[in-house]
């Protein structure tokens, strides 16, 4: 991280959802409604032109945080500021016009892309936000982007059944670079193609970061995805950020326990560089209802003590550029 201002800083998001209850519920159990903590007080910076890799179990609010920095969910707490302004404090054109700067690749090319429309007609509703008002220079800027994602002009016609989920996925992509953004959050853009389709897509997202100056937010819950196309890697558990480090230094020694946990269950052939296997207790708590102190103690390996139960570690320092949510870490500097 540099001294100068991050081109996206997030300050105590948070996401609840509220489970309501039936009338009778209420009238009969006296029982309230619940919320779902999908996304419980999260602070994140990211640098112009970096990519910053955002792992975690299923069910962590990965994808919930993205989709909240976007504001696709209006978030219920917090700041999320691009180039120093606060987006949730925007008006309907503000936001408009933000949407010009920060896109999302979804996780499923298959829902993602609607079935009855072209891929012209599907181009054409970015291109239009934007304001480029001329079916021919709209028809150029189409055959461009394409060709930039590896399709070819003669696609322009074609619908989304008509594609491989490769190519559908790329037609994602140019439809977020329509827009000429400067921030992307990438919602898992690879966990649903073959292995060999996923490179394609990495090295696709690497090459347009490196021609455009993209800065992306790269959600997955692949690791080995993740080592290869993140600058630094943040940790979530049930909903809060546990750890963030560089990627060489995280692969090399992870601070939290549960990045270690992480990093054990990464299948490797050499036998040599295989991890001792870390298993962890239990099941992940449910967001709605999350343990005392550390959300992680009930499942920690190294817990210690009442602290650990009752008092809530804060995400701070530990090292040079590492930030952990730990009272190990914590204890150790006191």
């Amino acid at each position: 991280m540099t001294n100068r201002q991050p081109l996206l800083q997030v300050s105590g998001l948070k996401k609840y959802f509220k489970i309501r209850r039936s009338i009778l519920s209420k009238l009969l159990a006296r029982q309230k409604d619940l919320l779902v903590r999908a996304v419980d007080g999260v602070n994140l910076a990211i640098e112009e032109g970096e990519t910053l890799g955002l792992v975690g179990e299923s069910g962590c609010g990965k994808s919930t945080l993205g989709r909240s920095i976007l504001n696709i969910f209006p978030p219920t707490a917090g700041e999320v500021s691009l180039r120093g302004e606060n987006i949730l404090k925007f008006s309907k054109d503000e936001l408009l016009k933000f949407r010009q700067q920060a896109q999302i690749i979804f996780q499923n090319p298959y829902s993602s892309l609607n079935p009855r429309k072209t891929v012209r007609d599907i181009m054409t509703v970015p291109l239009v936000q934007k304001g480029i008002r001329d079916p021919i220079k709209r028809e150029e800027m189409i055959f461009s982007l394409l060709k930039k994602v590896g399709l070819s002009e003669y696609h322009i016609n074609n619908y989304p059944h008509q594609f491989s989920g490769g190519q559908r996925q790329r037609i994602g992509v140019a439809r977020a670079l329509a827009m000429n953004p400067a921030f992307i959050v990438c919602d898992e853009p690879v966990s649903s193609l073959d292995v060999s389709v996923q490179a394609q897509i990495i090295n696709l997202l690497e090459d347009l970061q490196q021609e455009f100056n993209l800065t992306y937010l790269f959600i997955t819950h692949d690791l080995s995805v993740i080592y290869y196309v993140s600058t630094r890697i943040a940790v979530m558990y049930l909903g809060k950020i546990v750890e963030v480090s560089p990627t060489l230094e995280f692969f090399d020694y992870p601070l939290h326990p549960y990045s270690r946990a992480l990093l054990s269950a990464i299948p490797i052939v050499d036998k040599a560089a295989r991890r001792e296997r870390i298993i962890l207790e239990g099941s992940v708590p449910s967001p709605i209802y999350v343990p005392s102190g550390c959300p992680f103690h009930p499942r920690c390996p190294e817990k210690i003590g009442d602290i650990c139960r009752t008092n809530l570690p804060e995400l701070r320092e530990a090292e040079t550029g590492r930030l952990v949510m730990c009272h190990l870490y914590i204890d150790q500097r006191l």
